[in-house]
């Protein structure tokens, strides 16, 4: 019995100490410690955050052609969450990642609300090309997008800032962080490649009608 309490108490210890040197890579993916640490727009949103989650990618695209993805984004018939749908529609989630611009939603406005799961996100903040940022309808969780464009090449960043509420939030939340960054990451690299195509497309001339 001692063994075995004293391997509990190890093997706890253990899953402490590589959760303290694990949680900033997997909070921070792609973003610089400057990027992580800065205040963003939609911040003020949920001032007094318990968890903040910053990722990052830089995409060569104008801020034009990453925008039309970020502004569709949403369950069914909006254009998915270009991530893992088979995964979020085990959720009941209902989402299915559109690789073309969808015109219906490409004028998103404050107060729109969209669903994800049981969460209701509410539109808080628009700014075209710029930032948009969605926050559930509870308070609990902000989600924002913010986009730096420069050279034609644009450094997109998604802030999650969220609070949980009870113990019980709190257990279930620890699952939670290295779970987002493996569907987060897939949305990132996602928006990339679409954001790419589009502008690569543009920049194709079209052969004149013979």
């Amino acid at each position: 019995m001692k063994m075995s309490r004293a391997a509990t108490v190890l093997a706890f210890a253990l899953g402490v100490a590589c959760w303290r040197l694990l949680r900033e890579p997997v909070l921070t993916w792609g973003a610089t410690r400057g990027e992580a640490a800065e205040r963003l727009p939609g911040d003020e949103l949920l001032d007094h955050a318990d968890g903040i989650a910053t990722r990052a990618i830089d995409i060569d695209a104008p801020a034009s052609a990453v925008w039309p993805w970020l502004a569709q984004m949403g369950p069914s018939p909006r254009g998915g969450a270009y991530t893992y749908d088979w995964i979020e529609n085990m959720l009941g989630l209902n989402m299915h990642s559109a690789d073309s611009v969808l015109p219906d939603f490409q004028h998103p406005q404050l107060g729109d609300t969209i669903g994800f799961g049981a969460n209701r996100m509410r539109l808080t903040l628009v700014e075209p090309n710029r930032v948009l940022a969605w926050r559930s309808e509870d308070g609990n969780w902000v989600w924002t997008f913010v986009l730096h464009s420069h050279n034609h090449r644009t450094r997109l960043i998604s802030r999650n800032r969220f609070r949980v509420p009870s113990p019980a939030a709190r257990i279930a939340m620890i699952p939670m962080k290295p779970a987002s960054l493996i569907m987060e990451r897939k949305m990132l690299l996602g928006i990339k490649q679409r954001a790419e195509q589009l502008a690569a497309d543009a920049a194709t001339p079209t052969s004149p009608p013979v």
